[in-house]
């Protein structure tokens, strides 16, 4: 392999290298404790919303570096609406997330239709919803709570759902369903980079040597067997790791493979070219706020879910751990470039430094000021990456 390959590889997987590094460090000043099996599972259950958020921020950055500044607020807002329907008004669980999908579908429409056809900057139509929904939030949860909470710990069906384990057993007994998902992840993982490089080579198009291809399958295998071992000690598959895996699967799909995750990224790369080629720009800056909604409303069920009730700090600064997840991951902050892998790397690193930082006792204030540098570092490395590249 030659020095421009290593380098090239290098570049590439730069955030990925920082991970792991990030993962070592807090690994060695926990003593050991980031890689217990209960904090495995922690780095999940813990950091989920991260990785559902950032998804759909993804998809409005694409469009031109837009971001979602509601989406928190939003969380807070639509969990204090769906505590009041499950408990409050005691209505069934299942009609009380049609119901909260509802109100996310309704609140998209409106806030897509503003962005995208009355021509309101994104970031002034999400500010409003970010400073309008936590106080509406907060005044839905006081008038019908003396604690300004509403338990959810009697809805048993709905915490199952977004917060329990597929076939849990006993903490420190090896669950044989985490290991089957792991050795079937790592053969689809194998299967499918063997058969995507066959399909590049049929095509003519350039396509990574088989030496990278085995190097790849092998850490990848080795990454997934160790989170299974790892969860399959510490009671089993959380419900809300399948939530993840799920999502970031279709959107990779949509991204990657689909004419309609294409036009994110020619809008971001060029939106007045885009419109003249007979692509309606406006519908799919519309369905980037409407989807970013819909999966803060599935963010808001696991969120409720994990702490078993609906409050009025749920959802501080989510917009900007998702913003930092995306812009961490690769994703352009101008638009149109990014994919669903760094984007998964990037909400990780940001699980591993919350977690790692609360293993370690670092204030709270502090913990900001670290994911600050870490994310201003990534916007300066990419643009410097950028510039390096335009001079070649």
């Amino acid at each position: 392999m030659t020095n421009n390959n290593v380098s090239s590889v290098l570049k590439k997987n730069a955030m990925l290298i920082v991970l792991v590094l990030v993962y070592i460090f807090f690994t060695v000043t926990t003593s050991g404790q980031m890689f217990q099996p209960m904090n495995f599972n922690a780095l999940i259950t813990q950091n989920a919303y991260v990785f559902v958020l950032a998804t759909g921020m993804l998809m409005c950055m694409l469009t031109g570096g837009n971001i979602d500044l509601s989406c928190g607020s939003f969380v807070c807002f639509l969990g204090s609406v769906g505590g009041i329907l499950m408990v409050v008004k005691q209505m069934n669980p299942g009609v009380s997330i049609l119901l909260m999908l509802l109100v996310g579908l309704v609140y998209g429409s409106i806030l897509g239709y503003l962005i995208a056809y009355v021509d309101i900057p994104p970031w002034i139509a999400t500010l409003a919803g970010y400073l309008a929904f936590r106080g509406w939030g907060t005044a839905l949860l006081s008038a019908n709570s003396t604690t300004g909470s509403i338990s959810l710990a009697a809805q048993k069906g709905f915490l199952a759902i977004f917060s329990g384990k597929v076939f849990s057993t006993p903490v420190g007994k090896t669950n044989m369903v985490c290991i089957i998902a792991g050795v079937v992840a790592c053969v689809v993982v194998i299967a499918t980079s063997v058969l995507s490089r066959s399909a590049k080579l049929k095509k003519g198009y350039e396509a990574e040597s088989m030496l990278a291809v085995i190097v790849k399958c092998v850490l990848s295998s080795a990454v997934i067997m160790l989170f299974a071992f790892k969860l399959s000690l510490a009671g089993g598959i959380p419900t809300v790791l399948v939530w993840v895996v799920v999502i970031v699967l279709i959107y990779n799909f949509i991204t990657s493979r689909t004419v309609l995750g294409r036009y994110f990224y020619t809008i971001g790369g060029n939106a007045e070219a885009t419109r003249l080629s007979g692509v309606d720009t406006r519908k799919i800056m519309f369905l980037a706020y409407l989807n970013m909604a819909m999966l803060t409303a599935i963010t808001t069920f696991i969120v409720t879910a994990r702490f078993q009730a609906a409050n009025s700090q749920a959802g501080t600064y989510y917009e900007m751990d998702a913003i930092a997840a995306c812009v961490v991951g690769g994703v352009s902050a101008y638009g149109g470039a990014g994919n669903i892998f760094g984007m998964v790397v990037g909400a990780t690193l940001i699980g591993v430094i919350n977690l790692g930082m609360s293993l370690m006792s670092v204030d709270a204030n502090w913990q900001k000021v670290v994911k600050g540098i870490v994310l201003l570092a990534a916007v300066v490395f990419d643009i410097l990456a950028d510039k390096k590249n335009s001079t070649k």
